[in-house]
């Protein structure tokens, strides 16, 4: 349930303080939000709310920004730890500290105030219902990523789904409602059956290739949400399978929001899924050069990071002698990495270790694969290789 869950959850959802369509990019909170530069993003959300104190909307805003501030530091933003095997990995839970808890959940607890306020002197109220709508998917991404509560978290997304069919009874017209319908469609589409009989899910059935056409429509048609209709329709491209469909929506964002790295990664990643290595090559030496430069955006992103994403596409592509080279930089310094990344290059060294039988270092780094994150699949796995030596074969050519 948790992996059919991600697409959803990882979303941005953005709404608009009045339903005039005004591209969000004008606003330079969501320009820096959108190359990942959270604190900036904060600050200027927070004097949009200092001006506008009465709009739910401005305190959304408050809200996501925490959110993904956070996702972004723990390393969650990366559909490589998303749509891997390795979901989300944490020991227990996303952390985050008590103060930023607080900041998250007082902000959503005024935006659902002045929403459920303005609905009452007009309950079709578009920017009310949207304000809702958008305030009860933030908490479902809290509730799954923070409280790993999978029944509250789906719960909450319904809760917002029912507040954008309101708006498209009011106004079918409003295309960027769409993107909340085209999420709740594919990801309750995908969920096994007996999940889907859970009582708030009752007259929702889902429906994973509706929900892509709607999110199509967003990403072509929309204002508000046209760019996390893309950035969101990639992610379930490389769910389905089909990376030539991600790769120009990943080029189109990357151009757009050019200090946002993990839009660049994320091509890495489609061209490999599509067996294009040189072009994934190419443009982790882009990375690279834009890291040694350090170019805004890029001068913070680790080395180490980029020494795993090299050696583990060249590991896949059966090129071992570099890639044992390449993970041997990334484990130099692995407090640098993130959870996620960390485990997978300790995992990824012992088995090139094992690739060219030297299965002594492979157990010393399978041990580190177990002390970095000890509940991890990875690290499960890691414990299988210690008494029987991982094995592949070289592809063919």
């Amino acid at each position: 349930m948790r992996a059919l869950l991600l697409g959803l959850f990882c979303c941005t959802l953005l709404a608009a303080s009045t339903m005039k369509l005004r591209d969000p990019l004008k606003h330079p909170g969501w320009q820096h939000f959108y190359n990942n530069e959270y604190d900036q993003a904060l600050a200027a959300f927070e004097q949009k709310a200092h001006e506008h104190p009465e709009d739910p909307e401005a305190y959304n805003h408050i809200a996501q920004a925490v959110l993904y501030r956070e996702m972004f530091r723990s390393g969650a933003l990366e559909s490589q730890l998303v749509t891997g095997n390795n979901p989300f990995l944490r020991r227990a839970k996303m952390g985050v500290s008590p103060d930023v808890r607080k900041q998250f959940q007082d902000a959503l607890d005024k935006a659902i105030d002045l929403g459920n306020a303005e609905l009452k002197e007009d309950a079709n109220s578009i920017p009310a219902l949207y304000a809702l709508s958008v305030a009860h998917g933030l908490r479902a991404n809290y509730a799954f990523l923070v409280e790993k509560a999978w029944s509250q978290a789906l719960h909450e997304a319904t809760t917002s789904r029912k507040y954008s069919d309101r708006i498209l009874a009011v106004d079918p017209k409003f295309v960027d409602a769409y993107l909340i319908q085209g999420l709740h469609d594919y990801v309750v589409g995908s969920l096994p059956f007996y999940v889907r009989m859970f009582g708030f899910l009752a007259g929702f059935h889902g429906d994973r290739e509706l929900g892509i056409r709607e999110l199509q429509d967003v990403a072509q048609h929309g204002v508000l949400n046209k760019y996390d209709a893309q950035i969101l329709l990639a992610a379930i491209y490389r769910r389905e399978h089909k990376p030539e469909q991600a790769i120009p929506l990943l080029k189109e964002c990357a151009a757009r929001f050019p200090r946002n790295y993990l839009l660049r990664l994320e091509e890495v990643q489609m061209y490999s899924d599509a067996g294009n290595k040189t072009a994934a090559l190419q443009v982790l030496d882009d990375v690279s050069r834009l890291q040694a430069e350090h170019a805004p955006g890029y001068r913070n992103l680790p080395v180490e990071k980029i020494a795993y994403l090299r050696g583990n596409l060249l590991f896949w592509y059966g090129d071992f002698n570099p890639a044992l080279a390449d993970m041997k930089r990334a484990t130099s310094n692995a407090s640098r990495l993130d959870l996620g990344t960390a485990v997978l290059a300790w995992l990824r060294l012992g088995q090139l270790y094992d690739l060219q039988g030297e299965h002594v270092q492979a157990v010393e780094a399978y041990k580190e694969t177990m002390r970095t994150a000890p509940e991890s699949p990875a690290a499960k796995e890691a414990k299988g290789y210690i008494s029987a030596p991982y094995q592949r074969k070289r592809p063919n050519g």
